[in-house]
């Protein structure tokens, strides 16, 4: 088991929240009452200036008032409709005192505060409401859908005024109503989406150079080594792609990446940066002596060869002088020597096939040509830790963590330190 440590968090983040429950929901009520001759529309009105201190708890229900009878369609599902049947909705609304515009959803006891009815039929004792996440109430919506278990979530439902007690409601403790926190058709399409990413990242992992060091491929058809830089980077894309998809799916925000996230991902793609221009200077700079010693060993060949063939001469000549020799002697054991260091130079440059071959993920990524080296293993922990402060944050409270400088610096401290580290490191 190797190579997908780093990037399976993503994908069990949102599978979990999609196939872990049943999709059963409880059967809508068909409508029983002819429509009303005259429908009177209720304006958004502004929430009441003054508020009740708390709605956190559940409210004690109003005996022998208005109650809560049945759902006549749509869904409780957030930016979903749902019509609903109050009985005896038309005495309650008789009382100059109450005001049907300020009704709102109570789910679990807990009031959807300024989710005002958009439709009053008070002649059928129907009320229609557009379930929608405003800041007055987006804790209570963060509360009622945070930490999800399934698609669906039983709750209690009623209705009631926003500053006073709710009404009864059938929909009790006994008799819940389904909840929808994932809409089981964008669900299972996002989904889709995200195994297709991610299964065809992991199979580009293993056939590929897209998390690998850069260079020529080693023989015998192996891989190269797996680089720090590119799979961290691929770890925070991928932690931050899904978790925006899963937050869109529950709540359906848009604008839920922070600056922060930007810094993250400026720092790791910094870091996979920095890592593949060291690589670069490194390999360019070998290349460049790699060229000039093959250079120079072809002329040294050239010269050995040649002052073989003088002293060969030198020494059938009857007349040559001793110096002669002797300096043509010398001059060829010089060129010898510096030729042997020119190759044997050229072959500590020329790295094995199996050197730059993958030895394993966690090897790959956690050691250098010294073994294990304890500035890799650091962002390499603070990523995982960091990783799981992520995903607790996108889990139960549906928004991404907004990091703050102090742990971004300590990131950026690693990186850096990794990035130092790396202009010393042989490749």
């Amino acid at each position: 088991m190797r190579k997908k440590v780093m990037v399976s968090l993503p994908l069990a983040a949102l599978a979990g929240l999609l196939l872990v429950a049943s999709i059963n929901t409880t059967a809508q009520s068909d409508p029983t009452s002819a429509a009303s001759p005259a429908t009177t529309p209720a304006p958004r009105s502004s929430p009441s200036p003054t508020a009740p201190a708390s709605t956190g708890q559940a409210a004690t229900v109003v005996p022998n008032g208005p109650r809560v009878t049945k759902r006549v369609e749509g869904h409780l599902e957030l930016d979903d409709t749902i019509r609903i049947e109050v009985e005896h909705l038309a005495e309650w609304m008789s009382d100059t005192k109450n005001d049907p515009k300020k009704l709102v959803p109570y789910i679990n006891g807990r009031a959807i505060r300024g989710n005002y009815p958009d439709e009053i039929h008070s002649s059928m004792n129907h009320l229609l409401f557009h379930l929608e996440m405003t800041p007055e109430n987006k804790e209570v919506w963060t509360d009622l859908l945070g930490e999800p278990q399934g698609l669906l979530r039983p709750v209690a439902f009623t209705v009631g005024p926003e500053d006073k007690v709710p009404f009864d409601s059938v929909f009790d403790e006994t008799n819940k109503l389904p909840l929808t926190v994932i809409s089981p058709k964008y669900g299972v399409i996002s989904l889709l989406v995200v195994l297709f990413t991610l299964i065809l990242f992991f199979w580009l992992a293993r056939k590929t150079n897209i998390i690998r060091e850069p260079g020529p491929a080693p023989a015998a058809g192996r891989l190269r080594p797996y680089n720090l830089g590119r799979t961290q980077m691929a770890f925070w894309f991928f932690l931050i792609y899904t978790s925006y998809l899963v937050i869109w799916l529950i709540t359906n925000a848009l604008d839920t990446i922070t600056a922060s996230l930007l810094g993250l991902m400026g720092i790791s793609a910094g870091t996979a940066l920095s890592e593949a221009m060291i690589d670069s200077s490194k390999d360019t700079a070998q290349d460049t002596k790699l060229s000039d010693l093959s250079a120079e060993k072809l002329t040294l060949e050239q010269s050995v060869g040649e002052g073989q063939a003088q002293l060969d001469n030198l020494k059938a000549l009857a007349g040559a002088a001793p110096d002669d020799v002797s300096n043509c002697d010398k001059q060829l054991q010089d060129n010898r020597t510096r030729l042997a260091q020119v190759n044997e130079q050229i072959h500590g440059l020329t790295r094995p096939a199996s050197a730059s071959a993958s030895a394993g993920f966690l090897k790959d990524i956690l050691s250098d040509s010294s073994g294990y080296s304890f500035h890799r293993f650091q962002i390499f922990a603070w990523t995982i830790v960091l990783g799981i402060i992520f995903v607790s944050s996108v889990y139960n409270n549906l928004n991404m963590p907004d990091f703050s400088p102090t742990l971004l610096g300590l990131m950026g401290l690693s990186s850096g330190t990794y990035i130092g580290f790396k202009f010393p490191e042989k490749k």
